[in-house]
């Protein structure tokens, strides 16, 4: 069986479809690449939330600390 092609579709057609498919891959490529690194950044944020929550509580503290450095002041 021999393959022809129709000579309506001519060789910028074939092009085209080519570009189009190596366009299509390079993005997917590159979002790949943009997904692999939010997985990255979404692997740390357990971390950074610990680390928030103990800054929050040590502020807290040092407010607590202040008012009743406040009061003593007030009450000399």
């Amino acid at each position: 069986m021999k393959m022809t092609i129709d000579p309506r579709i001519t060789f910028a057609l074939i092009f085209a479809l080519f570009l189009e498919t190596a366009g299509g891959l390079i993005w997917a490529g590159r979002a790949a690449a943009r997904l692999e690194e939010v997985e990255r950044a979404v692997a740390t944020q357990p971390e950074v939330a610990e680390r928030l929550a103990r800054l929050e509580e040590q502020i807290a503290d040092a407010r607590r600390s202040l008012a009743r450095i406040e009061a003593r002041l007030d009450r000399e």
